[in-house]
């Protein structure tokens, strides 16, 4: 019998997850001809959104789509000027409900820090409708007991509001309620007493990683370990663990993690991930020391299936754009029509500009790319990737002003996206092989010509003195 029981764990163990068909349906005649993105996050360390469907309305305004999942998935769609946010349960159909059509506004697109409005969308999933019934009570009782809470640290009131929590709802069993639940209570004590990150960390440990990629484990895990790799390098104690940083140590880090956060297993790697990632972009490291400890055994060879692919994320996001990385092509319309990559040119350096025409910084901007392509025009290629805006005035200002350069249309912000593009105008200088020299070079007025020439007089001395040994 033993033998038996044992033959069928192993064989279950061995076992693919099976994988369901969801089907989502909408139907609002408002949004007839639209597309909607619902994505999910990749990681809780990068928080890149990575698409899991389309939602695709017909003329009629009715909207279906399939998407095949092993388990409850959380999923999330920026539409307008929302973020609508659902739990799909696999295998079940799920009708949702749309708001009001509200499109952003040209302040709002202009914007590099817009935040969508989040809500959870009216749905008949279970879990999606327990979670949104807690959050709306959690913000009633936080924003009523506002002062008690966070200014007066009552106990009595927080216990009171957690005691309502906890049996004033209908709170299913499900395993992500629950969780929600767990750490939305765990953020709101931390926020509350002010609490120190070890005195937190412990619940991470008791969170399966099924649940990393949801919006309650992102929230708490960013409150208490965001830049927290720079903030414990300055404690008193923290020059050991600066000095294992800099000999790429990485057996040191996981000592700190354990000993500091009592953590271990794969929620120590996590939390790894996250302290090298904000330090990479602190500042406070040098980045070739970051890059060595993620690509270091511990990491990028965990036990962890789980920890291996966030290690392999980290990595491809931080090494992305770096100098001498490769840049992706770009591969656009021109503003006649015809279709250009960005790397044809072999024989020039390329200064690559993301703008947008209807910004009026963007246009004195562009203006002064005249005077660096008369300039450089011998070694340096402008290429423009724009904004799409209103076509015709678009052309109208580009001939009268007689700006110069491959003038490219991102017809669906497809390469804005793909680089990360916040704000315009944003500008790279690339080399001939379309490899990144300034990830962050300086627009046209504020001393790109200074930038480049000064780096142009570098590289042609290079070349001529290579030249005559």
């Amino acid at each position: 019998m033993k033998k038996l029981l044992l033959l069928l764990f192993l064989f279950s163990f061995l076992l693919p997850r099976i994988i369901f068909a969801t089907v989502i349906k909408a139907d609002d005649a408002n949004y007839a001809g639209q597309t909607l993105r619902f994505s999910v996050y990749t990681d809780p360390v990068t928080k890149q959104a990575s698409q899991l469907f389309l939602l695709a309305f017909n003329n009629a305004g009715k909207g279906t789509a399939n998407v095949n999942i092993s388990e409850a998935t959380f999923a999330f769609c920026d539409f307008g000027i929302y973020r609508g946010m659902i739990f799909l349960e696999a295998d079940k159909t799920i009708d949702i409900e749309l708001p009001p059509v509200r499109e952003k506004s040209f302040a709002d697109q202009k914007n590099p820090f817009f935040e969508p409005v989040a809500f959870w969308f009216n749905s008949n999933s279970e879990t999606t409708k327990a979670v949104a019934d807690f959050d709306v009570k959690f913000n009633q009782l936080t924003n009523k007991y506002l002062n008690q809470l966070f200014y007066q640290q009552s106990k009595s009131v927080y216990d009171s509001v957690v005691l309502i929590l906890n049996s004033g709802l209908k709170t299913p069993q499900n395993e992500i309620f629950q969780l929600h639940k767990k750490l939305k209570i765990k953020t709101l004590e931390a926020d509350v007493f002010r609490l120190q990150t070890e005195d937190v960390s412990p619940v991470l440990s008791t969170i399966p990683y099924t649940y990393w990629k949801t919006p309650a484990f992102i929230e708490l895990f960013e409150k208490i370990f965001n830049n927290k790799l720079s903030f414990d390098v300055k404690e008193i104690k923290g020059a050991k663990l600066k000095e294992a940083i800099a000999q790429k140590n990485i057996s040191l880090l996981f000592t700190h993690i354990k000993t500091i956060y009592k953590l271990e297993g794969e929620t120590a790697e996590l939390v790894a991930l996250k302290m090298l990632y904000d330090g990479f972009y602190s500042g406070d490291f040098a980045k070739s020391s970051i890059l060595t400890l993620l690509q270091s055994n511990k990491l990028s060879q965990s036990n962890s299936t789980t920890i291996r692919e966030i290690t392999q994320i980290v990595i491809e996001k931080l090494k992305f754009l770096l100098p001498g990385s490769p840049a992706p092509v770009i591969c656009l319309l021109d503003i006649d029509g015809n279709k250009q990559c960005s790397d044809q040119n072999k024989e020039k350096f390329k200064y690559l500009v993301f703008a947008d025409t209807e910004m009026l910084v963007c246009r004195e901007q562009l203006k002064y790319l005249i005077d660096i392509n008369q300039q450089f025009q011998k070694y340096l290629e402008i290429i423009l990737v724009m904004r799409k805006t209103d076509l015709i005035e678009m052309k109208m200002f580009l001939d009268k002003n007689k700006i110069p350069g491959v003038q490219l249309i991102d017809e669906n912000g497809e390469y804005i996206n793909k680089y990360h593009v916040r704000s315009f105008p944003t500008c790279l200088l690339l080399d001939k092989n379309h490899h990144v020299i300034f990830s962050q070079a300086k627009a046209p007025l504020d001393g790109f010509q200074q930038q480049f020439g000064t780096f142009l007089r570098n590289e042609l001395f290079e070349r001529q003195r290579n030249q005559s040994r």
